[in-house]
Formats: C-alpha cells, structure tokens, sequence
C-alpha cells in the first residue's frame, strides 16, 4: 500500500537537485516509490469459486473478485453503488541528512497532499473505473535554512519558486481502471498533464517525464489497495520495483500480517514491514545531473494498515522506513559523492468527507 500510497526516495533526488542545480526548481510534490507486482496464484481464482458455489454463474460473465482472507472482506472501494466518493489525506514526514560538495546540509520536509477518489462505472471489460483529483496541497520544506512554504487551502499564499508548480497540481485529474485483481491496467490524463507542469518551468520536462510516466503513476494508488491480501493466508508478501528511468529504480520488499480487529477504529489490522535497495540507472537521460553510482537501502521499515470491511477499503495507513547510502553524481563533468541518512514517516488516511472543506469551515 503510497503512495501511497510513500514518497521517500524521489524526495531524495530531489532535494540533491535543488542543491547542485540552481535553474532547476524543487519538486516536492514526489510520488509513490513503489511498483505493485502481487504475487497472486495461478489457482487462487478457481479457490474463491470454490468457496462460493453460489455465484459460480455470475462469474462466467463478470471478473472473479480477489481472493479473501476472511468472508466479509470484500474490495469494495471502487463500487459506484458503495462509495460515491471518498477522500484520502497523505502526510509525509521528511528528516535528511546529506553531504554534499563537502557541505552538510539538512533538510526538514513535510508535505499534505488531498486526494479525492470517483467511481465510475465498469468499463467493458469489467475494470472498475476511477478518476483521481488533486483536492490540496501543503508543503512546508527547510533545506539547509532556506525555507519554502505553500498551502493550497489558506486564500493567500506568498510567492515562491515553486508557487506555479503547485498550482498546475491542482489541475492534476487521472483516470484509471483496475482490474479484479487489483492491477491498474491503463491511466488517462497523464501526458496533458506533464504538458501543463512543463509549461511552469522547460527545464523540468525531463524529470517529469520520469516521474509522471504511466509506470510511475500507477504507484499512486498503492495507498488505496496495496495492502490488501491476495490469498487467504494469515501472512503474504509483495514485491515492488520503481524504474525512473535517469533517476534509478527502487525495488521495495513488503511483508504483510493479519493481526486481529484493531481496538480504536473496529477495523481489520495488518502489519506491514518493508526493506528496499536502490539500483543506479541504466539510461543517463537528460537531468542536469547523472547519477553514476548509487548504494542506498531502507531497512527495517515498519507499520500498519487498517481495512474497513463495510467501505470495503483501506481507513488508514502508517509507516516508517530509514534510508542510508550515498551516490556519485556528475555534474557538468564535476563528480561528487553525496552522503545520505534520512528518516521517513508515512500517513494515510480516508474519510468520505472533503478534508480541504473542513479544514477551511475551520479556519
């Protein structure tokens, strides 16, 4: 489950870039890190129906439904009849540590994205269809004491170097559809809006083309569905690899649980516990920097997730990983080694109601 449904290791690189490229602007707004590859079975459709004799009929016209880890867990987020709309809250906590150039720099980060999800009615293939919004923005960044701050829900905002890059964001809205098996097999409306994004600064179209491709996007929705079991074992695990192409690629190990009815929310809890490895990229672009080698991990990542049997989705997802190593950069023909310690705290949570229309009844 990044976005998350998280967003760690494209923070990283970009906050490297701030540092040793002037002309190009921060990219704060970093997307999920994670591939979704479940390790579903061959057989494990011809289980569910096993279990359910009683729908064995209707399953010869529709997709078989994912396979349950109890009977009242049922995907259900996606149903237009169940959930007209809900909204999800991604909070990321960011402390880093780097060396650069022969400078220690920190950087403090927090950044709130708001995320409204629509079901749709099934396409003809029987995937459910869904559209993404970009609802708010809230980032507050201090990088080596130069701070840069943005609230898309406050009525004014101060202008910064980003300030334009925020608000093409807003603009973001995706379509995607997702499989039974819970497989996002096509997006609509990424290219439009790499176009618009470029527009706010040329130099970043090839960044943006990394990290906006279809691939990349797709992990956006890991917030809402990854954790959710693909067998009826107590335990499972996935495997998740991000290719961003001139940037390297992150391979992330996850280790799933059940761990009974959590005592707060009456939700199912899972336990989560993930590891990742960076790999250097194979493909140098055109970044105003190319990474030649790179050695980071993340170890020991844990956390949770809660699942809502009745919304058929996921309330809420916790966790934290550490990220250590270091990457020899080239820039202009200049190498540097950057030294990197940065620790991560990721939050998800889902509410049928706006956040960003509470947030400003509040204020």
């Amino acid at each position: 489950m990044k976005l998350c449904r998280w967003f760690g290791a494209l923070v990283l690189v970009v906050a490297f870039a701030i540092l040793v490229s002037p002309n190009l602007p921060a990219l704060a707004g970093g997307k999920k890190d994670n591939d979704k590859k479940t390790d579903t079975k061959k057989d494990d459709t011809k289980k569910d129906d096993t279990k359910k004799d009683d729908t064995k009929k209707d399953d010869t016209k529709k997709p078989v439904e994912p396979v349950q880890a109890k009977g009242d867990w049922k995907w259900l987020a996606f149903d237009d009849t169940v959930n007209k709309e809900f909204f999800q809250t991604l909070t990321t906590e960011t402390t880093q540590k780097m060396k650069v150039m022969g400078m220690e720099v920190t950087q403090d980060q927090k950044q709130t994205f708001y995320i409204q999800w629509i079901p749709k009615k099934k396409d003809d293939k029987g995937n459910w269809v869904v559209v993404q919004k970009i609802k708010g923005v809230k980032m507050d960044i201090d990088i080596g004491g130069n701070k840069i701050s943005y609230d898309s829900t406050a009525p004014a905002q101060p202008q910064n170097p980003m300030t334009d890059f925020f608000k093409a964001l807003l603009d973001l809205e995706l379509t995607f559809a997702i499989n039974s098996k819970l497989e996002v097999v096509k997006i609509d409306g990424n290219e439009a809006f790499i176009t618009k994004l470029s527009k706010t600064n040329p130099q970043m179209e090839p960044l943006l083309k990394s990290i906006l491709s279809e691939d990349a996007l797709k992990k956006m929705t890991e917030p809402t569905l990854f954790a959710f079991p693909t067998s009826s074992a107590k335990s499972w695990k996935k495997e998740s690899t991000l290719n961003l192409g001139p940037i390297g690629s992150y391979k992330t190990d996850y280790s799933f649980t059940l761990a009974g009815k959590d005592k707060d929310s009456g939700g199912e809890k899972i336990d989560v516990k993930a590891n990742m490895v960076y790999t250097k990229p194979t493909d140098k672009g055109k970044l105003p920097f190319q990474i030649d080698e790179g050695e980071l991990t993340g170890k020991d990542g844990t956390g949770y997730a809660i699942f809502n049997p009745a919304k058929g989705r996921f309330d809420k997802y916790d966790i934290t990983i550490k990220l250590e190593g270091s990457l020899k950069i080239d820039i202009g023909g200049m190498k540097t080694t950057v030294d990197l310690q940065q620790n991560q705290v990721a939050k998800v949570t889902t509410t049928d109601t706006n956040p960003v229309e509470a947030s400003s009844k509040k204020k």
